[in-house]
């Protein structure tokens, strides 16, 4: 995919854009027009939400948002519609714009979204070309049913770690440290709340968590406002929520970071009318500038071990 210098700069001021606009605690998306940045997005609670340092790292950031609803709005014959998992926010915002770069025209318009939601917004009939998943058997209830089509493309892998808030207050060391602290996890439906059960398990730690977040985002932006001590996040968030989190690592054995391990399918959506432009951005995410931009944000390559 050709790839300009000027290309390559617009797509990283706008991950640090879209990341910097910070995790949200609601599943709604909201699009963030950001002079350069057309296509970021955030969930709709970010929208008129008091600003959070902790929370978010760059608050100050011009972002300016409209709540946007999936699924409400017809796509343009040059819009190509993507669903993706929460913790492929900034990752895929900034391979949009390369790929709208690239492609004359074409506009992208991403919903970032828990992974379960998302099959229920294909479900219901939500207009889309493309869904990306945050692990294998959510997509899997999508193919079971017919509604999308080929073989889905595993792009990217992820692991969980315990997110804490910077200054790390309860003084979490360890995972058996989340059985006396506040913690949050995703609930089980969502990819990031089945691994947190995985891993729970292969660790013999029980687990009480004071609340259950529709999406890793969620988690992520409680745990930053110090709303909880810990909580179980890929470690792409505590990347992205900068200053705001801390990373405190899993036990080191086979049998927990086995648990601990995803992965991120993306499938083109049966009926879409425009299947060669949804196969075009898959290839750009697949593609050698797609995988650096995930691998930069800190995913591991598809087959790689998290």
């Amino acid at each position: 995919m050709r790839r300009t210098p000027r290309v390559a700069a617009v797509a990283l001021v706008c991950l640090a854009l879209a990341t910097g606009c910070g995790p949200a605690a609601s599943s709604a998306p909201a699009t963030i027009a950001v002079p350069g940045c057309p296509v970021a997005v955030l969930p709709s609670s970010a929208v008129g939400a008091a600003p959070s340092p902790a929370a978010s790292p760059a608050s100050t950031s011009t972002c300016t948002a409209t709540e946007s609803t999936p699924g409400t709005a017809p796509a343009t014959p040059g819009t190509l519609t993507v669903l993706a998992a929460a913790s492929l926010s900034g990752a895929f915002t900034t391979i949009a714009h390369a790929f709208e770069a690239d492609h004359p025209g074409v506009a992208v318009r991403l919903s970032f979204d828990g992974s379960a939601a998302l099959v229920t917004q294909i479900q219901q009939g939500a207009p889309a070309d493309l869904v990306a998943t945050a692990d294998q058997p959510t997509m899997n209830l999508l193919v079971d049913a017919g509604l999308v089509t080929g073989k889905p493309t595993v792009v990217a892998t992820n692991a969980l770690v315990i997110a804490v808030p910077a200054d790390n207050p309860a003084h979490v060391g360890e995972l058996a440290d989340l059985a006396r602290v506040r913690t949050v996890v995703c609930a089980p439906a969502v990819p990031c709340g089945a691994a947190a059960q995985r891993v729970s398990a292969a660790a013999g730690v029980t687990l009480t968590p004071v609340s259950l977040e529709p999406s890793v985002a969620a988690v992520a932006a409680k745990v930053a406002r110090g709303e909880a001590d810990a909580g179980l996040v890929y470690r792409t968030d505590v990347l992205a929520a900068g200053r705001a989190l801390s990373a405190v690592a899993l036990p080191d054995t086979p049998a927990i970071a086995a648990a601990a391990r995803t992965s991120y399918p993306i499938a083109v959506v049966a009926g879409t009318p425009r299947p060669a432009l949804a196969a075009a951005f898959i290839a750009a995410v697949d593609g050698p500038d797609g995988r650096a931009i995930l691998q930069a944000a800190g995913f591991g390559a598809p087959g790689a071990a998290s």
